[in-house]
């Protein structure tokens, strides 16, 4: 009957956590780095990690190396939408067979193929899972370079996002009202937006892959340190639920990294 509050599963209970964007960053990373198509790639493949404040967490989780935060980010979003200050000092990492190479842009391009993985990160986050990307570049920059070829191959496309990115309308809309072009004022660089598909890992997937845990985005934001942060509730099995909030407890920690914009 409606109103009458249900007796809780047996050994299962809720925890719930505030989640700030670095302790977010690393365990989405996590996530990716759990996920089945890039242990796959990371054994037999090509993985293929562009520039972003997210990614570089997964290339440390993908080669158990320290990488240069301030340096491996293109756009930022710093109160503008502007470019990182250090933009060309880092490259793309490619991962053959879990060994790093040297970057060949023609040669690549040309190798990529099914079971092989790009990573990419977004800006926004629409209620049917598509990721929007901000385009500052006018040739559509990394999105331009790897997406129509990994679309056209079937080369799977992993993009790290934090929950904290959603939005309420659909990419596609926004991509229709976007475009550098149709910009006259605004904070920063004019961008358009790209629509893009392929297996987004937010905190929700990444709490699932690691622990089997069901997570739910219930609020954003916050003040002094909660600034940023996304509010999460975890359910499950308790020993799960327990090893997941511990794994929180442990990343709430992760300093935050230091990139600053060109303007």
């Amino acid at each position: 009957m409606s109103g009458i509050p249900r007796q809780p599963e047996r050994n299962r209970v809720k925890a719930h956590a505030v989640v700030k964007p670095a302790a977010a960053k690393r365990l989405i990373a996590k996530g990716v780095a759990a996920l089945p198509i890039v242990e796959h790639a990371l054994r037999e493949g090509t993985i293929v990690v562009t520039l972003g404040t997210t990614n570089a967490y997964v290339v440390e989780e993908l080669t158990g190396e320290p990488i240069d935060h301030g340096a491996f980010a293109a756009g930022v979003i710093d109160g503008l939408w502007n470019l990182n200050e250090r933009i060309g000092e880092a490259r793309d990492i490619i991962l053959k067979r879990g060994k790093q190479v040297s970057p060949d842009p023609e040669n690549l391009l040309a190798s990529l193929a099914a079971g092989d993985v790009v990573v990419k990160g977004g800006n926004a986050l629409d209620p049917f899972g598509t990721v929007g990307v901000l385009l500052g570049a006018p040739n559509g920059g990394t999105v331009a370079r790897y997406v129509p070829t990994a679309l056209a191959r079937g080369v799977d496309i992993v993009i790290p996002i934090s929950v904290a990115k959603s939005v309420h309308a659909p990419i596609g809309d926004l991509a229709v009202d976007l475009g550098s072009g149709r910009m006259s004022l605004g904070d920063g660089l004019p961008c358009g937006m790209f629509p893009l598909s392929g297996h987004p890992v937010t905190e929700i997937e990444a709490l699932d892959l690691l622990f089997s845990v069901r997570a739910v985005h219930v609020a954003s934001g916050g003040v002094g340190p909660g600034e940023g942060s996304v509010s999460l509730v975890l359910d499950g099995e308790d020993a799960a639920v327990e090893s997941a909030y511990a794994l929180l407890t442990e990343l709430a920690d992760e300093p935050e990294p230091t990139i600053r914009g060109r303007s």
